[in-house]
C-alpha cells in the first residue's frame, strides 16, 4: 500500500533535490502536463504512460486541481508528483527521471511584480529572481464598516467609500510607478492579501489590466502588507509542493 506525504522546498534546495533524481538506480517513468490540460486528456497521458493500478487514487484529481501544471516522476527509485510554482509550458514523456525542463523553469531568473493589498495597507515589489529589486510599502485611513443604522450609517458609508477610492488610486499609482519601468520584460504578476480588495482594485486601477495574461492564478494569503510579509511571500512564489508516495512499511 502506497502512503504519501507532502512537503514543500524553496528554489535552491529544490534544485538540489532534483539533481539527486538522476543518481537513482531503478526503473523510472516522466510526464510533464501542461497547465490548462483539459481533464480527459489529462486521464489519457496518464494511462498511456503508466498502468492505472500503479497510480494512488486521487492523483488524477490533484493535477487537474492545479494552478501550474504538473511533473509526475515516478519509478522504482521513488514517486513523485511535482507542481511547479511557474506554468508547465510543453507536454512531454520520457524514460527515467527526466528534470531538465523542471529544472530550467526553476533556474530562470525570472521577473515578477508582486501586488499585496488590504484595505489600508499595500506592498509593491519588482524581483529578479528571489531578489526584490524594488519596492514599495504604505498604509491608508479607511475606515472599518458603520454598524449603526440611520442617515449618519449613509454619510459614514459614503465616507467610507471616498477613502477606499482614495486608498485605491495610491495603491495604483505606485504601482505603475514601480512596475511600469519594466512593462515590457515582466515575466508574471502576483496578487496576495484580500480578494474582495484585490478585485476592487483590478476595477479600479487600468494599469493593472494589460498584465492578465501574465498574472499567476495563484493569490497568496498574506496578513497585513508588510516588508518582511514581502520577503516571505517571494518565498512562498518560489516554492514548489511535491508530493511523495512509498510503500507503507506495516
Amino acid at each position: 500500500m502506497l502512503v504519501s506525504r507532502t512537503f514543500r522546498l524553496g528554489r535552491s534546495k529544490m534544485l538540489g533535490f532534483l539533481d539527486q533524481l538522476p543518481k537513482m538506480e531503478g526503473e523510472a517513468a516522466s510526464l510533464y502536463v501542461p497547465q490548462g490540460t483539459p481533464p480527459v486528456k489529462i486521464k489519457e497521458s496518464l494511462e498511456n504512460v503508466f498502468a492505472p493500478s500503479a497510480l494512488p487514487s486521487g492523483i488524477v484529481d490533484v493535477i487537474i486541481d492545479s494552478e501550474t501544471g504538473a511533473v509526475l516522476l515516478w519509478g522504482l527509485p521513488g514517486k513523485y508528483l511535482i507542481l511547479p510554482p511557474f506554468p508547465v509550458k510543453e507536454a512531454y514523456v520520457s524514460d527515467g527521471y527526466h528534470i531538465e525542463s523542471l529544472r530550467s523553469l526553476l533556474s530562470r531568473d525570472l521577473l515578477i511584480a508582486l501586488v499585496l493589498v488590504r484595505l489600508g495597507a499595500y506592498s509593491i515589489g519588482v524581483c529578479k529572481g528571489t531578489h526584490i529589486l524594488d519596492s514599495k510599502t504604505g498604509t491608508g485611513l479607511v475606515h472599518g464598516r458603520h454598524k449603526k443604522g440611520g442617515s449618519s450609517q449613509a454619510r459614514f458609508a459614503r465616507h467610507r467609500k471616498k477613502q477606499i477610492e482614495y486608498f485605491m488610486g495610491r495603491v495604483c499609482s505606485h504601482a505603475q510607478e514601480h512596475i511600469g519601468p519594466r512593462v515590457q520584460s515582466l515575466d508574471y504578476l502576483v496578487y496576495g492579501g484580500a480578494r474582495t480588495t484585490i478585485l476592487t482594485l483590478q476595477k479600479e486601477c487600468p494599469f493593472l489590466k494589460q498584465f492578465e495574461d501574465r498574472v499567476l492564478r495563484i493569490m497568496l494569503a498574506i496578513p497585513e502588507p508588510r516588508r518582511p510579509v514581502l520577503d516571505k511571500a517571494l518565498n512562498d512564489i518560489w516554492s514548489t509542493t511535491i508530493i511523495e508516495w512509498r510503500e507503507d512499511a506495516d
